[in-house]
């Protein structure tokens, strides 16, 4: 499948056919550079992954990023407890992604990179998981089992640092977000064409749930003890904890 890219911005890697979304291909180069312009604060959803894995990552710890795409937050993770004895563990569906992961964590000794379904793999209890934006392109009928043996492999008091995009509560609050997202995207440099054909491309690919949705996937799970960690427009961070 091929994409054209969009001639406004240098690096992007945007559809401006109608064709599926896919991230294979080429979109590893320029996946980084893409989803901070599409995703508000992205970079502050990083510091917090950081920030609270601190409470979880100690010596001997073991730790899975589900949808771990380039590695850059796995390698943000090493860094951040380098003074700790650990393995961190991403798994991504595509090949392309893994390979741009291992190159990006090359001087990490502790980061492994597995490509792969986390539904067929055998995990190992880890005292953390990670899942940032992943869940929404698990099909619905799919994405209770991904909870499910999320909670299953956790230690108890482990934790589950999930981000996701959400829809509103009701017709009203979603028009209202759907419309001062993409004013965010016009201002983020995209044009009403590449807006709309992202749209396009994303239909039946990715299925964002409601707030109450999200928390609902990790009571069935299991989950007791479950906090929203970080919400602006139609993106929210949940922390479960075991």
């Amino acid at each position: 499948m091929s994409y054209k890219k969009s001639k406004n911005n240098a690096g992007d890697n945007i559809i401006t056919s109608k064709s599926n979304w896919s991230f294979g291909g080429d979109v590893p180069k320029t996946f980084d550079q893409h989803i901070k312009k599409s995703v508000p604060l992205y970079d502050l959803v990083h510091d917090l992954c950081l920030k609270y894995s601190e409470f979880f990552i100690r010596d001997g710890a073991n730790v899975y990023d589900i949808g771990s795409s380039t590695g850059t937050l796995i390698d943000k993770i090493c860094k951040r407890n380098n003074q700790k004895k650990f393995e961190i563990t991403g798994i991504d569906t595509q090949i392309n992604m893994i390979k741009k992961a291992q190159e990006i964590n090359k001087s990490n000794i502790n980061a492994n990179f597995i490509h792969g379904d986390i539904q067929q793999l055998n995990l190992i209890k880890s005292s953390l998981f990670f899942s940032l934006f992943t869940m929404q392109f698990i099909h619905p009928s799919e994405r209770q089992k991904v909870y499910d043996i999320v909670y299953k492999n956790l230690e108890w008091g482990g934790g589950f640092i999930f981000f996701e995009k959400v829809r509103g509560p009701d017709a009203r609050f979603q028009d209202m977000l759907n419309t001062i997202y993409s004013e965010y995207k016009l201002e983020a440099g995209y044009n009403e064409t590449e807006i709309l054909n992202k749209t396009l491309s994303l239909k039946g690919i990715m299925e964002p749930f409601t707030s109450e949705a999200n928390i609902e996937f990790c009571a069935r799970a299991g989950f007791k003890d479950i906090m929203v960690i970080f919400r602006f427009l139609c993106f929210e961070g949940y922390l479960a904890i075991k």
